[in-house]
């Protein structure tokens, strides 16, 4: 299994964020999610002048359900230089109705520090 530190740095690779239009950049963060049969799903954000972007983490769920797996194990988020943020709202939602069993997924807010999504969800039915 990969560790915390592995999955940082997975995401760290991918971050930076680059234009692609005067209307569009895209990498400005970059997630890994290691879901529960020990594969690594990767994604960066889209994000668009007319607000139809996604976060890396919904790029990162869509390629494990690509995959058809739906059970995340562990799940980061790396901004542009590096720094881990915490998945928002929508994102957190996203996971949680992806796969119930996920409230028990471990989020990394902080490097060596990591909290249940249903933690982040706590009044989630």
């Amino acid at each position: 299994m990969m560790t915390e530190a592995e999955l940082i740095a997975t995401a760290n690779a991918l971050a930076g964020e680059f234009r692609t239009s005067a209307d569009c950049s895209a990498g400005g963060v970059a997630a890994a999610i290691l879901s529960a049969s020990g594969r690594v799903y990767t994604g960066i954000c889209v994000d668009t002048q007319c607000g139809m972007g996604f976060c890396a983490e919904h790029a990162a769920v869509a390629e494990m359900l690509k995959a058809r797996e739906s059970e995340i194990a562990l799940v980061v988020a790396v901004a542009s230089g590096g720094m881990v943020v915490a998945p928002c709202g929508r994102c957190r939602e996203l996971m949680w109705q992806v796969n119930p069993r996920n409230r028990n997924a471990m989020v990394v807010i902080a490097p060596g520090h990591q909290v249940t999504l249903a933690e982040l969800l706590p009044h989630a039915g």
